[in-house]
């Protein structure tokens, strides 16, 4: 079968034109800007931006590109916000030729990019490594942003916690790096083991290297050093305190992550800061608790005055999805393909 026809068969390309769909059905349009000096942006911005209604920034993390994580999010979020989402740099349609690799330039590319975009005041939520970057936005540029979310980001790691026996998973950044990054079916199943409190079971080895092939190949070197930066001299000493309300969002059984830099890091903003535990997850969130984390999103964005009185989240039910053989596949690479 020649490459032509094994791209026509993807089921990872598929899903991921389908959520592209998705993305345009909820009101939003993909963008790409020239930021100059050899970098690009890729960003899902409305198709009309309301100037009576708040922006909100969703920033992903590094598992893939940021409709594979948002999704389950846009719709609900649409209803009250100019909603931006950016693929960050080495992700979907962003790029750079310059050598920067550090949070604070993902953050500054995508404080550009809005700007361009005529968007001056936000709130910003991230998730993961996008945690990393919305902290920084919210410490560089604190006369934009408004309100900032982090979801299982270890903002506060320092370099010799990964010396720290208990703390992690690994002993180095070269493991992290093989785990976070795929390259055999083997890993992936490691991959998930690590972010879900509740592993799928059922991981069919094809559509493993399906997804590789489609999300994990490109950039690999680039996003290699990114991860890099995150653990390179880290001090807690060296994090500046931001200033603006921040809720931080963790999930209990975090491997990736542990609870305990959620609390470090709640000690170290401070009494602006809000700390929310979601029971029976890990690091992903995203999709194992989509319904909690909805509801602590616009519970924390939403002026309580505007808010809905007959809905506070997603009216979606996983447990329900998962009686529909139809829909098995799908649901099986929505818990492969998000987070970290």
């Amino acid at each position: 079968m020649g490459s032509s026809s094994r791209r026509c068969l993807s089921f990872t390309t598929w899903r991921d034109r389908y959520l592209r769909y998705s993305f345009s059905r909820a009101g939003l349009k993909s963008t790409t800007t020239d930021l100059g000096d050899g970098t690009i942006m890729h960003c899902w911005a409305p198709k009309a931006h309301n100037h009576s209604t708040t922006s909100l920034l969703l920033i992903h993390g590094i598992g893939a590109n940021a409709t594979w994580q948002w999704n389950h999010f846009i719709s609900p979020l649409t209803r009250h916000f100019n909603v931006y989402v950016p693929d960050l740099l080495f992700f979907g349609d962003s790029h750079t030729t310059r050598p920067e690799r550090s949070e604070w330039f993902q953050a500054k590319c995508v404080m550009a990019l809005l700007e361009a975009l005529g968007v001056r005041q936000t709130s910003v939520v991230g998730l993961s490594y996008g945690g990393f970057v919305a902290y920084a936005v919210a410490a560089m540029f604190p006369e934009r942003v408004e309100k900032v979310v982090v979801c299982c980001a270890g903002v506060c790691l320092e370099d010799r916690d990964m010396e720290d026996e208990g703390m992690f998973w690994v002993k180095s950044v070269d493991e992290v790096v093989s785990v976070l990054l795929p390259q055999t079916p083997q890993k992936v199943r490691e991959l998930l083991q690590l972010t879900f409190a509740n592993p799928i079971k059922l991981l069919p080895t094809c559509f493993l290297k399906d997804f590789i092939h489609v999300m994990c190949t490109e950039y690999r070197q680039e996003r290699t050093e990114l991860i890099q930066a995150l653990h390179k001299d880290r001090k807690l000493s060296n994090l500046p305190k931001i200033t603006k309300p921040m809720q931080i969002i963790w999930g209990e059984q975090d491997q990736v992550f542990p609870l305990e830099l959620a609390h470090r890091l709640k000690r170290h903003v401070g009494e602006k800061a809000q700390l929310v535990v979601i029971t029976n997850a890990g690091h992903a969130i995203n999709v194992e608790k989509p319904n909690e984390l909805c509801k602590n999103l616009k519970s924390f964005l939403i002026d309580p005055s505007k808010q809905e009185n007959h809905s506070n989240g997603l009216k979606v039910d996983p447990q329900k999805q998962k009686n529909f053989s139809a829909l098995w596949i799908c649901m099986f690479l929505d818990y492969f393909m998000q987070q970290l």
